[in-house]
């Protein structure tokens, strides 16, 4: 399905013309009848030969009006430029122009009406000539002039087959399963309640789905939809819509708010765009001067922020962040418009190129420039990297939904940036390159550091490397796991070469330690004692590469020792059903200090559990 729309000056006869194609009057309001001209969108639709329907968007022509015109204009796949046989190209025809310029509406018809009223054949090649030179610049430079007469009929024929030519070269409108519908006319019916419509975008909405509305967050269902005056099941992108709602008053929306499914899109009062202005813009455009914006159907005054230019030239074009008075969601490539609020003029326009901007930017920042480059300019490869960076990974469906790409292209881009080093895959998840492998390095360099501070440490705690980066430990389990150089182990990372090598010294204080331990095997020297004995770095990394088990603060034993009390205490369980403190330690004699030294610690290892003052097999113990 279509939508057109049309744009003219108030006194070319547009309404005429599409009650003539239509049989429809988009002239809704007693004060459009009145006035004889459009004040408001109007809508009609048109059932063309080949079986589709088009949708049209009738908009005010007059310049009181311009601002009505926005709202209805921006969701259409083609335009008819509509100029009076007998008046020829008014100021406000180019003001029209310009604005379909901005919009970037690529296809059009120029339909030459009020024919009837020109018998010399000459004048109507004379305006034709004009329309050409007014035209020549602009998107419709090469569109076809289809001259007509509402009042006979006559060329009317030969502009639907036009219209028919026009559309069947549209490529049709995206679906990337997030829709969203610009709202610009809301009411209520007797008998069924609040009913909006809109020029759908992006994808299908569905009888019965939930739907919230942006930017209040209201929840709402969707009761019933029609298209064109058909109850439908299913509305699709690209087709006029009107939605019956659920839950929703009519006084909590209004023109310019947004129906999107729930959670799929946010709302931001940073939008970084790139802006045309208007060659014919009064005055050069200054940093932090305020303007008018126009987004689909949505509206709000702005604050203009130049990132790389003192001022912008009437006729040039610029890198802008808008801060908004009021939030607006946008994506990625929607076009706007920007007005002076006074005198009221239409100034520019542009794309927007990041919707959700992390922070205000600071002005005449490269690197901020070069973002917003790759962002507008780059590969869609080179976006989705943009769009997954951060240190944490990014789950695929998350990313996509990012970047308004539908699942073929997605795909796509997908394996572009993959194959190109830009993205890379960390189990389920995906990360950017440069930060994969910035964090790599910035552990590489914390562990490496601890290793030439600590030689005689087996690693660095992995607590303190995830808390220094200030990263998540799913991230850092990913990490680590994507690699070999760097062992993690116990709680500890090392680098996979680092080995514990200790001087002729310390090795002989080391075995006088262990002389003493094995002399008394169960009831040991304390930690204090010990550390006296080899130093507290020799001490902390006998107990690191497992020679010696710290049980308690001060109680420690040899591995050997160790092993045989555990196997012990669990041969002692599965003897006795369980065993005591008392038990224990009148089995190895030794003291209390040492039985519940090691009991305490079997039990926070999961290879005791305490029932009463007893001990029985905790879920850790190995096997008997």
């Amino acid at each position: 399905m279509r939508v057109i729309g049309t744009a003219g000056h108030v006194d070319h006869g547009k309404s005429t013309l599409i009650k003539r194609l239509t049989g429809i009057d988009p002239d809704r309001l007693a004060e459009e009848k009145a006035r004889e001209m459009t004040i408001d969108l109007g809508f009609a639709w048109l059932d063309m030969p080949d079986g589709d329907t088009l949708g049209i968007v009738d908009v005010p022509g007059h310049r009181d009006f311009i601002e009505n015109m926005l709202a209805g204009i921006g969701g259409i796949d083609a335009v008819l430029l509509i100029i009076a046989a007998d008046e020829g190209v008014m100021p406000q025809t180019r003001e029209h122009l310009a604005i379909i310029d901005l919009l970037g509406i690529q296809r059009g018809i120029i339909v030459l009406t009020k024919t009837d009223l020109i018998d010399d054949p000459d004048w109507l090649g004379l305006v034709e000539l004009d329309i050409r030179e007014v035209v020549q610049n602009t998107a419709l430079k090469d569109a076809p002039i289809c001259p007509v007469s509402a009042y006979s009929g006559a060329g009317i024929p030969e502009l639907i087959e036009t219209l028919s030519e026009i559309l069947a070269e549209t490529p049709p409108r995206r679906d990337i399963g997030q829709p969203r519908l610009p709202v610009d006319r809301v009411f209520s019916m007797s008998g069924f309640g609040t009913i909006v419509t809109g020029t759908l975008l992006d994808g299908l909405l569905r009888v019965g789905e939930e739907i919230e509305l942006l930017p209040s967050g209201l929840r709402g269902r969707i009761r019933g939809l029609q298209s064109y005056k058909q109850k439908v099941e299913f509305a699709y992108p690209g087709s006029r819509v009107a939605v019956n709602i659920s839950g929703v008053d009519k006084q909590d929306i209004l023109r310019g708010n947004l129906i999107v499914r729930p959670n799929q899109n946010a709302t931001n009062s940073l939008i970084d765009v790139y802006l045309n202005y208007l060659p014919d813009a009064n005055r050069p455009l200054k940093h932090n001067s305020e303007v008018k914006f126009f987004s689909g159907t949505a509206e709000t005054t702005a604050r203009v922020r130049l990132l790389a230019d003192e001022t912008i030239a009437p006729g040039d074009s610029g890198w802008v962040q808008l801060r908004l008075s009021s939030p607006v969601s946008v994506r990625r490539e929607d076009r706007f418009i920007l007005r002076y609020p006074s005198p009221p003029q239409t100034v520019g326009g542009g794309v927007v190129v990041n919707p959700t901007p992390a922070k205000r930017w600071k002005r005449f920042q490269s690197q901020v420039i070069d973002r917003l480059k790759t962002q507008k300019q780059g590969t869609q490869a080179d976006r989705l990297a943009q769009l997954a960076e951060g240190t944490s990974p990014i789950k695929p469906a998350e990313l996509q939904k990012r970047s308004d790409l539908n699942a073929q292209d997605f795909d796509i881009a997908l394996q572009e940036a993959m194959a190109n080093g830009l993205l890379v895959p960390l189990h389920d998840t995906l990360m950017a390159a440069h930060n994969y492998h910035q964090l790599l390095h910035l552990i590489r360099d914390l562990v490496d550091q601890h290793h030439q501070h600590y030689p005689l440490r087996l690693g660095i705690s992995r607590e303190e490397i995830r808390s220094r980066l200030d990263i998540k430990n799913a991230t850092l389990a990913l990490l680590l796991g994507s690699q070999d150089e760097i062992v993690a182990q116990d709680g500890v990372l090392r680098m996979s070469t680092h080995q514990i090598v200790f001087s002729a010294e310390q090795v002989k204080t080391i075995n006088e330690l262990l002389s003493l331990m094995d002399e008394a095997p169960f009831t040991p020297p304390s930690y204090s004692d010990a550390e006296g004995i080899v130093g507290s770095d020799v001490l902390i990394a006998l107990i690191q590469i497992g020679e010696i088990i710290q049980v308690q603060p001060e109680v420690i034993f040899t591995r050997a020792t160790f092993d045989v009390m555990v196997n012990g205490i669990l041969a002692l369980i599965d003897e006795h059903g369980g065993v005591s403190a008392k038990l224990v330690r009148d089995h190895f004699d030794t003291s209390r200090k040492y039985a519940i030294g090691i009991l305490e610690y079997l039990d926070s290892i999961g290879f005791t559990k305490r029932v009463g003052d007893d001990r029985v097999r905790g879920k850790n113990a190995p096997q008997s």
